[in-house]
């Protein structure tokens, strides 16, 4: 039986624990413009499966295990779909077919990992969708197979078979020469046991979820929808950034990577950084030709420590990038098996955030006559969207790179994708806003430093610093009882205070500090009157406070547990003329004072008289010019540290500090 490589078997397990989907599709899609020769490009497309046998290998499973089934053409009647569409239909309507029919889901143990369309309307007007599952192929294999096609097509237009030279392996055989490679497990000297102790070492301590400015909690299970936004670098900025790597003796990727890290860091992600990246995985030229699922995930870890400077942080991702790519043939399915992080549903495991800096060269496929072009041109914004619905990770950052007729410089196109589930769109394109604002900054000022890295725009800015700190607005000058009655009316049934489970609403509250405020009225308490309360924290002491307001006094927060000196000297100071307080808070205390007017709130008798007084509030003659307050300080002298005049909602109020 020939296993599956780590990177299908990884595959074939997601599809197994979360059922079939298009997360892992492929699709090629091209607008064809002329005469198809149908027959030839069908046997064309046979041929292609003829000679890559990753394309006509279906999984199968014996006690447990998954394997590859390789079928033999002639046992196969796969075949090219044609569909007509009206004469009238569009390009953009052939895209809207396209798009639909990307959504198909592979049942991988019983259908070729393969599927194609031609959509045709009229006899110049047709679109190829060609769909492959990613268990049989990758970025890369677009190009042998787009080569591969054209030589079977012209071949076929001229009635013969294609004269190409047999490959010089198969990925069956890259499966078992992969095992091969790394060894055995448990010898410390095998390639893979090395390059595990490698990664173990490099990824010690990495954050296992990467902080990002979600606008949405993560879902226990992704959908894996996605959303894009596009960003553009002018060609001027293009060059500045080359200049740079090559001074700096970095690649292009190695230098967004440094750009990314910041940025990323700048919003919230915190100085540890990793980034996942595809590398192409065909470390042996026999697998330069072969259509096949090759590449590798690596982990690289940005170290953004110590408010580096972006050269500085261009040194730390070169040397962090050349010792992972000294280390890429262990496969990422098995460094997640060997390291085992915490797995979750919900996230990717070891990072969540994907860069890919590619040139922009496409695979070119070359059917004679007929002129091949992008559907996405003709598309419309709904249909170009559900194209790149699929969201596999966080967030995602695609690059390329374009240059002119001579090679220079020509600028950068990307794209951020996100999940849907954690972003909305307009997150997506403040990223990708971000990101090329802060590439633009920093390869004209290499010497900038993290800290200085600004990722805001100056409405942004202006709406931090000025529009949400623009609270200024006229308030009618009142005193709090006045404020707190007026709510009181309003909302007389909602709780305004809870203390230990108790509750009291606005109507009771009111109501016990009304009738309080008549108590102390009797006493001779009035305007710019001072009335002590040594109560604790509780509903008693906002009762206690209203109520003396309600009378027009003002109030000495007194402590009971202060030396006898102290309250003695605040009581004659401020000239109170009652207290308020509880036996269990302060008995004696008030006696041993010389107070004659003490308010006893769990007296019996005080209960039965507060429950007498009015419920209403009583009149008041006081006014913002009765307003002051004392400031008593807890120093040796005990002197007041100052006295002050206060205006508007302050009240009568005597603190003690």
């Amino acid at each position: 039986m020939i296993p599956l490589s780590f990177a299908q078997r990884r595959l074939w397990f997601i599809q197994q624990l979360e059922g079939p989907s298009a997360t892992y599709n492929i699709p090629v899609s091209l607008r064809l413009t002329g005469a198809v020769d149908r027959d030839a490009l069908a046997a064309a497309l046979r041929d292609v499966l003829a000679r890559h046998e990753v394309l006509r290998t279906t999984i199968r499973v014996e006690d447990g295990e998954p394997h590859q089934h390789i079928h033999e053409m002639g046992d196969l009647d796969w075949a090219l779909q044609t569909v007509e569409l009206p004469d009238t239909a569009t390009p953009a309507d052939l895209a809207g077919a396209v798009a639909g029919v990307f959504g198909h889901t592979f049942d991988l143990s019983t259908e070729l990992p393969v599927r194609a369309w031609l959509f045709s309307a009229g006899p110049d007007e047709h679109a190829l969708a060609l769909l492959v599952h990613h268990i049989a192929s990758d970025g890369y294999s677009k190009r042998p197979l787009a080569q591969d096609l054209s030589t079977a097509y012209a071949a076929r237009c001229a009635g013969e078979a294609p004269a190409w030279e047999p490959l010089p392996v198969q990925y069956a055989d890259y499966a078992l020469w992969q095992r091969e490679l790394l060894g055995d497990s448990a010898d410390p000297d095998s390639v893979g046991s090395r390059q595990v102790a490698f990664w173990r070492e490099a990824l010690a301590d990495a954050p296992e979820e990467l902080a990002l400015p979600f606008d949405h909690p993560r879902p226990p299970v992704p959908s894996h929808q996605g959303l894009s936004a596009p960003f553009t670098v002018p060609a001027d900025v293009h060059a500045r950034l080359r200049e740079l790597a090559r001074a700096e003796g970095v690649t292009t990727f190695m230098a967004v990577q440094a750009v990314l890290a910041m940025t990323l860091s700048k919003l919230g992600a915190g100085t540890d950084i990793p980034v996942g990246t595809a590398v192409a995985g065909r470390t042996d030229v026999a697998l330069r030709d072969l259509v096949g699922f090759f590449v590798n995930t690596l982990v690289l870890r940005t170290d953004l420590s110590g408010d580096p400077t972006f050269r500085e942080v261009l040194n730390r991702v070169r040397e962090t990038s050349l010792a992972a790519m000294a280390n890429q043939d262990v496969p990422f399915e098995k460094l997640v098996e060997e390291l085992a992080p915490a797995r979750s549903l919900a996230r990717h495991p070891l990072f969540q955030v994907m860069l890919s800096v590619d040139h922009a060269t496409q695979a070119q496929v070359d059917l004679g006559a007929v002129r091949a072009g992008s559907l996405a041109d003709v598309a419309t914004d709904d249909v170009t969207a559900n194209l790149k619905k699929i969201a596999k990770f966080d967030l995602e950052i695609a690059v390329d790179e374009h240059v002119d007729a001579e090679g220079a410089p020509a600028g950068l196109q990307g794209s951020v994708i996100v999940a849907a589930d954690l972003f909305e769109q307009d997150t997506a394109t403040d990223l990708a806003e971000r990101l090329a604002r802060a590439l633009t900054a920093l390869v004209t000022d290499p010497a900038t430093r993290l800290s200085a890295v600004d990722v805001l725009t100056e409405t942004e800015r202006d709406l931090l610093l000025h529009q949400w700190n623009a609270t200024t607005t006229d308030v009618e000058a009142a005193l709090v009882p006045d404020l707190f009655e007026a709510h009181a009316q309003l909302t007389p049934e909602a709780v305004a205070a809870v203390f230990e489970g108790t509750e009291l609403t606005y109507a009771e509250l009111d109501t016990r500090a009304n009738r309080l405020a008549y108590h102390l009225l009797g006493l001779g308490v009035s305007s710019e009157s001072v009335v002590g309360l040594c109560l604790p924290r509780g509903l008693d002491m906002l009762v206690g406070i209203l109520a003396v307001w309600k009378a027009g006094g003002a109030y000495v927060p007194l402590d009971p547990e202060h030396p006898e000196e102290r309250l003695s000297y605040i009581l004659r100071d401020s000239g109170a003329r009652a207290v308020v307080s509880t036996r269990d808070a302060a008995e004696g205390a008030a006696a041993r004072l010389g107070v004659e007017r003490v308010v006893w709130l769990d007296d019996p008798a005080t209960l039965t008289g507060l429950d007498r007084m009015p419920a209403v509030a009583p009149s008041r003659h006081t006014n913002p010019a009765n307003l002051a307050y004392v400031i008593y300080t807890s120093g040796s002298t005990g002197r007041p540290k100052g006295v002050g005049v206060g205006h508007g909602a302050l009240a009568n109020l005597v603190s003690v500090f």
